[in-house]
């Protein structure tokens, strides 16, 4: 998988992480990065999924509603909004390789988080959502148009590469949060 530290110490750009990745390489990153969260919920049961952990931080400045400013995200939440990102990131990026302006604005998804509950859910949705990722990388032309960008969260100006990685970014700052809510579910349902 990728590292991320240097990006997020601000020692590197997400553009230089990414220099020289090509559309195989995203497939494989996608494919490693859906098996890595499969793999932290391996053995979980459906009373985990919607399991509420402590969490005296917890803080979602884009909550919908006032309640669930300072929720606790459940593990189904964390599937469904990690999902989302990256498949929002994974079409952006598919319009900027294939060359179209981006008009800004949100390409977004985001199935209600209280739906899922089990999980068959949630191996659903990272099934669905790799499928959609990996789907997103074949509408890429031959070859892309990687001078085509937009601004980053940094103000970097940032190609389709980039963007995508922008999506397994945010995956891979998710996972202590999967692993800790995990482990707190487990740990509540021991005897």
């Amino acid at each position: 998988m990728l590292d991320f530290t240097l990006v997020r110490n601000k020692e590197i750009t997400v553009s230089q992480l990414v220099a020289g990745l090509t559309r195989e390489d995203l497939q494989a990153l996608t494919n490693e990065m859906v098996d890595t969260i499969l793999a932290l919920i391996a053995g979980c049961r459906d009373e985990d999924v919607a399991y509420v952990p402590a969490d005296p931080e917890a803080y979602d400045p884009v909550a919908a509603t006032e309640a669930e400013l300072h929720l606790p995200w459940t593990l189904g939440h964390v599937i469904v909004h990690t999902t989302a990102s990256a498949e929002e990131a994974a079409a952006i990026a598919a319009e900027l390789a294939r060359g179209v302006p981006h008009r800004g604005g949100r390409s977004r998804s985001e199935i209600p988080w209280q739906t899922v509950i089990t999980m068959a859910q949630c191996h659903h949705r990272l099934e669905e959502s790799r499928r959609l990722r990996l789907a997103s990388l074949e509408m890429w032309p031959d070859p892309p148009h990687l001078d085509n960008t937009i601004p980053g969260r940094d103000g970097e100006a940032i190609n389709a590469v980039a963007r995508f990685v922008n999506g397994l970014r945010h995956d891979d700052s998710h996972l202590e949060q999967i692993a800790n809510v995990v482990a707190q579910a487990r740990a509540a349902r021991q005897p």
